[in-house]
């Protein structure tokens, strides 16, 4: 779930911020290792930063870093090729115990920096505990050495996304699950998505019913998630999404449980086709 300012914060804050005392059960893992892991193994697997950036609890004790990445020397035509959609590295790491270190691979969207992980792509999650430090490097390593094939497999969802039609009843229906049933967005994420329904904030180069442009307002709209949950929650929306509308064996028949109306005391979700493309979506 997303909180309502995320902290943006410098690499320098997150290197020297105090390391707490939690025994000889929980290994700590500074962020400072983690971002010179980071920079180490991408440039050993072959890969230069271009970009990047990191939030952080008040008192750093969560924090999140996001690096756009591309490969030195690309071979793979597809890869050259692709002008939407950037290579992406995250982690999210914790000094309190209320998270466990996590990274994965995934991609941007370079027209608004929207994030975009699959919940298969090598999403690495491990406990402070023990050998965590050691684990984390080998899993990172591995990770990095799968992105490109990581990546062309997001380029196919996002091409596959663009001839998906979600009329303006489907994206209510779809958002109001992605609050009530999933819980992936807020309130406050919720009234994103529908302002970027109304009002888009870039030019995604579709049509506003396309699932791609419907993607992207929602992945807008978890920028706000708080670091601790943000890997987890583009994950999890990719997965949710990508049944729904691109369809899975295990998937349930999409808008299965239609959502008319939802009063669940400060939401109501009032979806009203008074004319063809509109829709109200009233948060009191």
């Amino acid at each position: 779930m997303g909180y309502k300012k995320p902290k943006e914060t410098t690499r320098w804050h997150l290197e020297n911020a105090p390391l707490p005392n939690h025994g000889e059960s929980y290994t700590v893992i500074s962020h400072g290792e983690v971002i010179e892991n980071t920079y180490k193994l991408l440039s050993k697997s072959g890969f230069m930063v271009s970009r990047e950036m990191y939030r952080s609890s008040k008192n750093a004790n969560i924090a999140q870093g996001v690096y756009h990445i591309y490969p030195t020397n690309p071979t793979d035509g597809d890869i050259i090729m692709e002008k939407e959609l950037g290579m992406m590295f995250a982690w999210t790491n914790s000094y309190d115990k209320t998270k466990s270190f996590a990274s994965a691979i995934g991609a941007y969207v370079a027209v608004c920096n929207n994030g975009m992980i699959a919940g298969d792509m090598m999403n690495y999650k491990r406990k402070h505990r023990w050998s965590a430090s050691h684990d984390i490097h080998v899993h990172m390593s591995d990770q990095m050495k799968s992105a490109e094939k990581y990546y062309k497999r997001l380029i196919k969802d996002k091409e596959a996304l663009k001839n998906v039609i979600v009329t303006a009843k489907e994206a209510a229906e779809l958002a109001g699950r992605l609050f009530i049933e999933e819980d992936l967005l807020d309130s406050q994420q919720l009234s994103c998505v529908k302002q970027e329904l109304i009002k888009p904030s870039y030019n995604y180069s579709v049509g506003k019913e396309s699932g791609w442009a419907f993607y992207n307002h929602v992945t807008h709209a978890l920028k706000k998630a708080h670091p601790r949950d943000w890997v987890n929650d583009q994950q999890n929306f990719h997965d949710f999404i990508t049944v729904e509308l691109l369809g899975s064996p295990a998937s349930k028949p999409m808008f299965e449980k239609p959502v008319e109306y939802v009063d669940m005391g400060q939401l109501s979700i009032d979806v009203d086709l008074v004319e063809q493309d509109k829709f109200t979506f009233d948060i009191s």
